[in-house]
């Protein structure tokens, strides 16, 4: 099924050419932006997103060169006769047959997966019967200043002190990047939201005790340092709206009953097959 769907992924590039963005040419023929995206969204399962920005640019760099690298050798492969072949035709028919069956299958499996159909009742009732799913908890959004010693810590507190609003906020961040150790430091201490439980304890226990534009009155230790938490906003659970997650729940149930469907559709078609 992969090697499937990254060669309807090519043919796919390949067919909107004339209108891409020609990145490179190689002997006449054009290397696109879309095909160097693909290729990233493959190497990357679809996540290049996640990629550091700093390592963005290398990484289309590479993937470019890969391109012009494959188009050199297929140029060169052409040039050769590779084409014609005695090796070549056995391999590219032995590709087709395989492909042929994959993608016959691929759409068979889509076609019972859209015959499926979820009433509204049956989505209800499961929103009903398992909303702890949808419960959003409670959030924070927080800055901090991480320092090595104890007697840091209280001297940025001190610091801090006096002020209060905008000119407190606008104080802790300046100090942030200025003292802070952390990797967060450069970005003002921004932490951005967390849940319950995704910080260590000590510093998670703090920081959803406070109150939004506060600073800590006392260093908060843990294995890390010591901290001063700014705590910049405060998001209260939530229970998501059976709207909002109607889709994912018709998905999900979905696929619960294209397994059934499946495993019955396989074994109505065994007990018709001829199996020596």
């Amino acid at each position: 099924m992969q090697m499937t769907t990254k060669l309807l992924s090519t043919l796919l590039v390949t067919a909107t050419l004339a209108s891409a963005q020609t990145l490179v040419t190689v002997n006449g023929q054009a290397i696109t932006q879309e095909e160097v995206d693909n290729e990233l969204m493959n190497a990357t399962q679809g996540r290049f997103n996640q990629v550091p920005p700093e390592k963005r640019a290398e990484f289309r760099q590479q993937v470019l060169q890969q391109l012009i690298g494959k188009e050199l050798i297929f140029d060169d492969a052409k040039k050769s006769g590779v084409l014609n072949s005695k090796e070549y035709k056995e391999e590219y028919k032995k590709l087709q047959e395989r492909m042929e069956k994959e993608l016959a299958i691929q759409v068979w499996q889509k076609k019972l997966l859209d015959s499926l159909k979820i009433s509204d009742k049956e989505l209800k009732d499961y929103y009903n019967k398992n909303k702890e799913e949808f419960n959003e908890k409670e959030t924070v959004h927080a800055r901090h200043i991480l320092v090595k010693t104890e007697e840091e810590a209280k001297a940025i507190i001190a610091e801090l002190k006096p002020l209060s609003g905008e000119k407190l906020k606008s104080k802790f961040i300046e100090l942030a990047k200025e003292k802070s150790t952390g990797p967060s430091g450069p970005k003002g201490g921004d932490l951005g939201y967390f849940a319950q439980g995704q910080m260590v304890p000590a510093f998670n226990d703090k920081a959803f005790s406070m109150k939004e534009g506060s600073v800590t009155t006392a260093p908060v230790k843990t294995q890390f340092g010591y901290h001063v938490i700014y705590l910049e906003d405060k998001k209260a659970a939530v229970l998501r709206k059976f709207d909002e997650v109607k889709s994912f729940i018709e998905q999900r149930l979905k696929m619960e009953e294209f397994k059934t469907a499946m495993k019955d559709k396989m074994d109505a078609l065994q007990k018709k097959a001829t199996i020596k």
